[in-house]
């Protein structure tokens, strides 16, 4: 496709499953791939979040109660977007969890168990399912893995969600080359964190006005991340102008990793 795609066509005639789409970068992921003419699967535990979503295009998108840490919710998944809009062609692993910005000796055994099972083990999951459903259909396709920048760039706090997400942008890297060969494509988006409501989770003080402006006042762009700057970019990794990016780690953070 050239750039002067125009609008409401870059994913025309593709499937798309979007993990989390209820709420967060999820949603703008999955109205913007709708917008753009895929038809999408939003799978989420959070039933009202994704039905909400869903109902914004009710032809292009369908919602189903997901858990993406179990294998037969995957399996369901696969079948649900088969069955229901011909094939598959772009899975978005958006779906994530975090624990509270805190010392390391405070995190739980629980804590930590759950985030690598939802950040780590869906990864996991998806590769056992998702893979072997392209390469039966023998047309490639493009995993689009939902990482942080704290993957390369970890801080005090969070030492284990952010061990996670480096867990995930390694296991991409190995997917890739893996499975490049079935024109495969499995890549990284990894934001800075957004405004919507996970600040204190992720920065470990109040989202007060204050403590903003002086997060803010590290980001050369000024701002947060807005989910429809993560959308954009998940939108280019899955139609076919990116058809020759493979194994990257695509950085949206307004250059504060700088």
């Amino acid at each position: 496709m050239s750039s002067s795609t125009p609008q409401g066509t870059r994913l025309a005639g593709k499937v798309a499953i979007v993990t989390g789409g209820g709420s967060g970068f999820g949603a703008a992921i999955a109205t913007r791939y709708a917008q753009e003419g895929a038809k999408v699967l939003i799978g989420d535990i959070n039933v009202a979040g994704g039905e909400k979503t869903a109902a914004q295009s009710p032809t292009a998108m369908a919602f189903m109660k997901m858990d993406v840490t179990r294998l037969e919710d995957w399996n369901a998944a696969i079948e649900l977007a088969t069955s229901k809009f011909g094939r598959v062609d772009v899975l978005v692993n958006n779906a994530g969890t975090t624990y509270r910005n805190k010392p390391t000796q405070d995190v739980t055994i629980e804590e930590f168990e759950r985030v690598f099972d939802v950040n780590v083990r869906s990864i996991f999951l998806a590769s056992k399912t998702f893979i072997p459903k392209l390469i039966e259909q023998g047309q490639g396709g493009s995993i689009i893995n939902i990482s942080s920048t704290g993957a390369a760039r970890p801080r005090p706090g969070l030492v284990w969600y952010n061990a996670s997400k480096g867990a995930v942008s390694n296991a991409t890297k190995g997917l890739a080359a893996e499975y490049g060969s079935h024109q495969i494509r499995v890549n990284n988006v990894c934001p800075l964190l957004s405004g919507t409501g996970l600040f204190e989770m992720f920065v470990g003080v109040p989202d007060t006005p204050e403590n903003r402006a002086q997060f803010v006042s590290n980001v050369p762009l000024g701002r947060l991340t807005d989910p429809n700057d993560v959308a954009n970019m998940c939108l280019y990794l899955g139609s076919d102008e990116a058809r020759f990016i493979n194994g990257t780690d695509m950085v949206v953070d307004g250059g504060k990793c700088i």
